[in-house]
């Protein structure tokens, strides 16, 4: 429980020995009092799991199981420190006993509390309880209109995963295609989403049958008049979105939301070609949409406060964590991360091993590297994505043939089985190292390395060229107010990217980091490789003014209600070792 931090119910908890009572609520209150004064009067130990000794075999088995857990704790969470603390801890109560294990567990929480990775998960937790508040929205007195029943447009693989979410939360679907090939592959990508779900012991079978019975595959809009929300789940097509919305207006009641589910295209320009902008929202997912837990909601100037109130609580509804965000090329979450691929191609293309570079940042704690990711996405989506943001950003785009060359050697990542991994059914992804002559070609295209040899780069700085452009992107973002505050971002970062939580999010870790270092270290970048790397002048500001890149870091560090300003208390002279025997000894009930 410890090492996974896996929640269990009371019953559980003292079969364990780690409850000492289950009681009826009703009851609660005088049973405590009971406990405690059998407690105060000698007649129940105080802390009685530290009697205990039944579960604990000889101090060599327990040693090996604690090597065991150790091992196990460095591959699944090799950045953070609490897991081999707890540990600690437990030895060193097994070998000295349990008084000693809790001296221990004092010293080591003083030193864990006011760790990095602790500040980090402390402020990741406020940061995404924060996004709910979103000012001239949520504090105008609005109320929520129910949504009842929506229409999704398009079955594929977005599409599918955004029905599937909205029914585990009994929201009747309706499903459009173009045609019956099409809406009969959406509606079993969709029972498939909830078989899984049923394979994996998430949910009965019961509720998914439930869940199927309020979806309706359809082929035109004829019973969209009764919706009240729309997602344009389509592909990434302007025309295309422009004709399904002017559609749509004719289609649905005047009070329909009218979302679409676009992960870079201006909404602006999706629906210029209707009267109804005031209604047409972002509703962004990310894949698979059921599994995926943010619901990057995205708005315009003209967008109604009560359509972007409506979109929050469906999406709290549907178990995702609503971010409000800005109009603009990649919205909030895409275009922070556009550069982040972008520094993986400069570093390929100046002779830097994909598979290093891979591995840097899955060691830092995204899920995978850059490369893998692009295999996993497909390569179709990163030239389209490529193209909006070439467009959008030409000064600071960097242009790789690498994915064009991949395409023409036949190969779409984990689509075909090929890419710069090898995919196999059954096993994890191997490099395929056949792909080192296209990469070779790759950088003779661009002739980017200086004097035409590879670099030789450390690993730190493999993951700064790699992430400190994301930082960099992230600083124009707040800058233009793309979102409503810093925390939203670093909520929509690990949400949405999976950057580790524990580290707090982008703009949470670059503070930690710190603005000048990076400052410095992507001007002398953009010198040596080009504008890609220009610092911008949000960034420039703070760098050189010494403040955060948001002003809320300091403040919320300070402030006396804050759990981490409290937690430097702990090394008060007052809380030694002899204040804790007394207390171990001298059991006091709280007077109020």
């Amino acid at each position: 429980m410890m090492l996974s931090s896996k929640p269990i119910m009371s019953e559980e908890g003292k079969n364990l020995g780690l409850i000492d009572a289950v009681v009826p609520s009703n009851e609660l209150l005088k049973v405590a009092r009971s406990w405690a004064l059998d407690i105060v009067e000698r007649r129940k130990p105080w802390i009685s799991s530290l009697q205990r000794t039944d579960k604990l075999g000889s101090l060599s088995e327990a040693r090996e199981i604690l090597k065991v857990a150790r091992q196990q704790a460095k591959k699944t969470a090799p950045n953070m420190p609490q897991h081999q603390a707890c540990l600690d801890a437990i030895e060193e109560g097994i070998v000295f006993g349990g008084y000693a294990g809790v001296l221990k567990e004092e010293k080591l929480f003083k030193q864990v509390v006011l760790s990095n990775t602790s500040k980090g998960l402390v402020h990741a937790f406020f940061a995404q309880r924060t996004t709910s508040k979103v000012p001239n929205v949520t504090d105008i007195g609005l109320k929520p209109r129910p949504v009842k029943k929506v229409a999704v447009i398009g079955g594929g693989l977005m599409g599918s995963g955004i029905a599937t979410a909205l029914l585990l939360s009994n929201i009747s679907v309706v499903l459009k295609e173009i045609n019956a090939e099409y809406l009969q592959k959406g509606m079993k990508t969709i029972q498939a989403n909830l078989q899984g779900l049923v394979a994996r012991g998430k949910l009965t079978a019961d509720k998914a049958q439930k869940a199927l019975s309020v979806l309706k595959g359809v082929l035109d809009y004829s019973e969209f008049k009764t919706v009240d929300m729309v997602i344009e789940a389509a592909i990434e097509n302007i025309s295309l979105k422009q004709s399904i919305f002017s559609e749509l207006e004719k289609a649905c009641s005047p009070h329909c939301i009218l979302a679409t589910n676009t992960s870079t295209i201006d909404l602006n320009v999706v629906g210029e070609k209707t009267s109804s902008q005031d209604r047409i929202i972002g509703a962004h997912f990310f894949s698979p949409a059921h599994v995926m837990p943010l619901l990057e909601i995205v708005r315009t100037h003209k967008t109604s406060p009560q359509i972007i109130l409506d979109l929050m609580t469906v999406g709290k509804i549907i178990k995702k964590v609503p971010v409000v965000v800005g109009n603009c090329t990649g919205f909030a979450v895409n275009r922070t991360f556009f550069p982040y691929t972008q520094g993986a191609h400069i570093l390929a293309n100046l002779g830097v091993d994909i598979f290093r570079i891979d591995s840097v940042i899955s060691s830092f704690g995204m899920p995978m590297g850059p490369f893998q990711l692009q295999d996993l996405a497909g390569y179709g989506v990163a030239v389209a994505v490529g193209k909006e943001f070439a467009t959008a950003f030409p000064d600071r785009t960097f242009r790789s043939p690498l994915v064009d060359l991949l395409i023409k050697n036949g190969r779409n990542g984990k689509n075909n089985g090929k890419g710069y991994y090898i995919y196999e059914k059954g096993s994890k992804p191997k490099p395929d190292h056949s792909v080192l002559p296209i990469i070779k070609e790759s950088v003779r295209l661009t002739n980017i390395a200086p004097g035409g040899k590879p670099v030789s780069l450390s690993d730190q700085e493999i993951l700064e060229m790699v992430l400190f452009p994301v930082v960099n992107e992230a600083c124009r973002v707040l800058d233009e107010g793309i979102v409503v505050r810093a925390s939203d971002l670093d909520v929509a970062s690990i949400l949405g990217m999976s950057f580790p939580s524990y580290r707090g999010g982008i703009v949470f870790w670059a503070d930690l980091v710190g603005a000048s270092h990076i400052y410095h270290s992507l001007k002398k970048w953009s010198e040596e490789y080009g504008g890609f790397f220009k610092p911008s002048k949000f960034l420039e500001d703070r760098a050189t003014k010494g403040i955060p890149l948001y002003d809320q870091l300091k403040n919320m560090w300070n402030s006396p209600d804050c759990f981490m300003s409290q937690a430097s208390s702990l090394n008060s002279p007052a809380r030694n070792e002899k204040t804790l025997e007394l207390a171990l000894k001298q059991p006091k009930i709280p007077r109020k």
